[in-house]
């Protein structure tokens, strides 16, 4: 089924396109799936050390940024492909 899908849309645009979107759509889904990670293990930190839950959030949050700007990038790179 998807298979059939994206053989359409190859066929309607060209083969440069289709990955550039698809780069774009899986650069988004690592992006997510890599800030979901670094919140569930920070939660998980704090949890053992709630002492520590200062410097633990304000390690996530940059971590968070930095990976966001590398989707950010990768993103506007896929763009750029169009």
């Amino acid at each position: 089924m998807l298979l059939t899908l994206l053989l359409q849309v190859a066929a309607e645009l060209s083969l440069g396109k289709l990955g550039a979107a698809i780069g774009a759509g899986l650069a988004a889904i690592g992006a997510g799936i890599g800030i979901g990670k670094i919140g569930g293990s920070a939660m998980e930190a704090i949890a053992r050390q709630p002492e520590a839950s200062n410097d633990i959030r304000t390690n996530m949050i940059i971590i968070a940024a930095l990976v966001e700007g590398v989707a950010l990038f990768a993103v506007v790179v896929c763009f750029l492909a169009l």
